[in-house]
């Protein structure tokens, strides 16, 4: 046991175990335990690379009932070392929770660069914006989807987000009807042997992937989708809505009296549009009427 006790975070391979670094086997070997979200998996890692340590399980549901012997023991002088089932564990996993319990508790931590499927897939995905957001696993029910999606519409950022194979089919369509513009990237089994990435609308990748999830054997494997970030023709359609709108609610506010400096006014408020645009439709109605 080590006088100067420290939680270690130590990322793994996303799937090809040649991208395990000295650093976190050096980490593994130096750890007085090992926890793990699975030790299944982290035992085969531990025993492909001959790493001898006690493995314990700590995952989601284990954490909160767990975190606070763990913090006592590296407080006590023990160096724990933990993995998450493959990657930087934090990202979209149980480790995060672990690493505020540490930092609560006023031990140290210290976090080892590794394999992250999130900034892998933001690479691999083909965009060109300098910015990515990541959401963590994309939604399960329709309404959150939606929900999402709205709320991220506006964002100028590729998004990124962790998907089930089972689902995939179901988040594209959720896409394809929130951004049917948008270039999306299904990136599916990084680093492994069967690596893939389908780059297409959200529109087409939902027809794809739907006829491959009627063949045997399905859609399988680990899957990252990267919904690229807002476009020029995405502007453009949302110019001539907002448009359309303004002209329906133009002929509405007209009709109720209002004079074509207020009307322009409003529509400017209500749709975002510029002044100038909001008044030449007001002009335009106003000549209607």
């Amino acid at each position: 046991m080590s006088e100067n006790g420290k939680l270690v975070i130590v990322p793994t391979p996303i799937g090809n175990l040649g991208d395990m670094t000295l650093r976190s086997l050096e980490a593994l070997r130096a750890a007085d335990a090992v926890c793990a979200e699975d030790t299944r998996v982290t035992g085969k890692l531990l025993a492909h690379f001959e790493v001898r340590k006690p493995l314990e399980r700590l995952d989601e549901a284990m954490i909160s009932a767990k975190a606070a012997a763990v913090m006592e023991r590296v407080a006590a002088g023990e160096v724990v070392a933990y993995c998450s089932d493959a990657g930087m564990p934090g990202v979209s996993d149980p480790g995060l929770r672990l690493v505020a319990a540490a930092r609560e508790a006023g031990v140290a931590v210290e976090v080892l660069p590794g394999a992250s499927a999130a900034a892998c897939a933001y690479v691999a995905s083909g965009t060109v914006c300098p910015r990515f957001y990541f959401g963590g696993f994309f939604p399960r029910k329709g309404a959150e989807q939606c929900a999402v999606l709205e709320q991220l519409r506006g964002l100028d950022a590729a998004l990124v987000f962790y998907e089930s194979p089972n689902r995939l089919v179901t988040a594209l369509k959720a896409v394809a009807e929130a951004l049917p513009l948008r270039q999306v990237a299904v990136c599916r089994e990084l680093t492994k042997l069967h690596e893939e990435v389908t780059r297409g609308t959200a529109v087409e990748l939902a027809e794809r992937f739907a006829a491959r999830a009627a063949q045997p054997g399905g859609i399988r494997g680990e899957i990252a989708l990267v919904i690229d970030a807002p476009n020029a023709a995405e502007g453009e359609a949302a110019a001539e809505s907002a448009a359309a709108s303004a002209q329906v609610r133009a002929a509405d506010l007209a009709t109720e009296g209002l004079r074509t400096k207020e009307i322009a006014r409003r529509l400017a408020a209500e749709f975002g549009i510029p002044r100038n645009d909001a008044y030449e439709i007001a002009m335009r109605v106003q000549g209607e009427k």
